[in-house]
């Protein structure tokens, strides 16, 4: 997994879609969604290792931006 696209897209093929309008909630539900797959061994470690990278390092982003419009 490379770009949030592949996680999207990950959820999806497994029936979750995730769109509330505000992007940290939207990644936040994807972060426990990613973590139930991985507890219900769907999801190989490597696979939920780049999921979660991907998804804080995408959250660290957001609340840099948020911090920089204060």
């Amino acid at each position: 997994m490379k770009t949030m696209k592949d996680i999207y897209d990950l959820l999806k093929q497994y029936g979750t879609f995730i769109y509330t309008r505000d992007r940290i909630g939207d990644l936040l539900l994807m972060e426990d969604e990613i973590r139930e797959l991985y507890k219900a061994k769907v999801l190989e470690p490597k696979d939920f290792q780049s999921a979660m990278l991907l998804i804080k390092q995408e959250l660290s982003r957001l609340e840099q931006e948020e911090k920089k419009m204060q």
